[in-house]
């Protein structure tokens, strides 16, 4: 047995356990984690999320996702809109960054995904006193800049489903989280399998969000490559009810010429040690973040390397603020993406991590602080990029190259 599933039973078995008291106590607020297991939902966990949704029948929910949201994530979030209308709660899908990698955008417009885009200024505009609570879906609050200012308003967390190690103590009602899953379509798709919504083929948006289910859970397993028997059995139930030609269409969506420039950038700049292929790529816009992991991507295809990371500064002119955001990207079945960029980069002053990762992939985000911001001098943003490149690569190759901690220059 490996540590990994060693682990994972020590923690149904601890949560087995638990003395009678507490058991009750648990269950009766509906505060329940499933953690790490590869069996599907029991039946007693679908039953306790059916529990907290009907003590919140009739509630008005934010439903959060990660600042620049996936498949998984868009997927996961109209799932769970779909099972809360059962229940006369109504769900506004939500994000503070932007769609930016094409099969995204294909996915939102073409399924008509009901997920929305809200600055922060935004949302600081906003009456959240209409809100009874907010839900997340694909994330922990780590990679949610909205999440902060929803607590600040007051409102409580009452879901949150993901299949991301745990990055937060959340005080959530109800807590599924599972990192041994490879995507948190799985896990709404099994809640579907287990009754909370009957999925139906002449309901245009059943048949359209089995669509984007499908499109998650492929896109998180490698194109099934790396799905486990439960990613299956999941994929298995959505082939009755999803649109083959609807998912293809969101598959052919083209790269852009920027996506393209900008994965350019990348092998020009890239520099490979120990089949490692590190490369900063510079200033982006805002909307074309997702060419980050595109070019990870890529660059993991590579003779001879196994693991690619990608990075730049994200510049958004909107909310005046520059980020730096980065992606890896790995074949090594012995790295693991969460452990490496949180070894590589830390954690802030409020104890959260820069960054986490899954199976085969991961991504960091840095606020520049003080010196982000618009610039027009190009000499000044020159030499505040190649203290950016020069710090994150030095942090890198601290890991690649344990006997030299240091960054030589040429």
């Amino acid at each position: 047995m490996s540590i990994d599933n060693q682990q994972n039973l020590a923690s149904v078995v601890e949560t087995q356990e638990m003395e009678p008291a507490a058991k009750q106590s648990s269950h009766a607020s509906g505060n329940y984690s499933r953690r790490v297991s590869n069996e599907p939902p029991p039946e007693r966990v679908v039953e306790l999320l059916r529990q907290t949704l009907e003590r919140h029948r009739g509630d008005r929910q934010l439903v959060l996702l990660q600042d620049f949201p996936d498949p998984d994530a868009l997927s996961g979030a109209w799932a769970y809109q779909l099972i809360a209308k059962q229940y006369n709660i109504q769900c506004e899908i939500v994000y503070a960054g932007t769609l930016s990698h094409q099969e995204n955008i294909a996915l939102v417009k073409l399924t008509g995904l009901p997920a929305r885009r809200w600055g922060i200024q935004s949302l600081k505009e906003k009456d959240l006193s209409v809100y009874q609570g907010c839900v997340l879906i694909d994330n922990q609050g780590t990679t949610c800049q909205l999440l902060p200012l929803v607590q600040q308003a007051g409102i409580p967390i009452m879901v949150v489903i993901d299949h991301h190690s745990t990055q937060n103590e959340l005080n959530a009602e109800f807590t599924d989280i599972r990192p041994s899953t490879r995507a948190t379509a799985t896990i709404l798709t099994q809640y579907l399998q287990a009754g909370l919504l009957k999925l139906d083929s002449s309901v245009s948006d059943h048949v359209k969000c089995a669509t984007a289910l499908m499109h998650g859970l492929r896109s998180d397993t490698n194109r099934l490559m790396q799905a486990q028997e439960e990613d299956f059995q999941a994929a298995g139930y959505l082939s009755r009810f999803y649109d083959a030609q609807l998912l293809n269409a969101v598959l052919q969506a083209y790269r852009s010429k920027r996506v393209m420039d900008v994965i350019e950038r990348s092998l020009t700049n890239r520099s490979v040690q120990n089949n490692f292929s590190i490369a900063g790529v510079g200033y982006l816009r805002y909307e074309d973040r997702d060419a980050i992991p595109q070019a990870a991507d890529f660059l993991v295809t590579e003779e001879n390397v196994h693991t690619a990371v990608v990075y730049g500064i994200v510049h958004d002119e909107d909310e005046e603020l520059e980020v730096v955001i980065g992606s890896l990207r790995t074949s090594k079945l012995t790295l693991d993406p969460d452990e490496f960029i949180k070894e590589a980069f830390g954690q802030d002053s409020q104890g959260r991590f820069f960054g986490g990762g899954r199976l085969s992939a991961g991504g960091f985000e840095i606020p520049m602080g003080f010196l982000g911001g618009f610039n027009e001098n190009s000499e000044y943003a020159k030499i505040k990029w190649e203290v950016f490149d020069s710090q994150i690569k030095q942090k890198l190759l601290r890991l690649v190259n344990p006997k030299d901690n240091l960054l030589h220059g040429e």
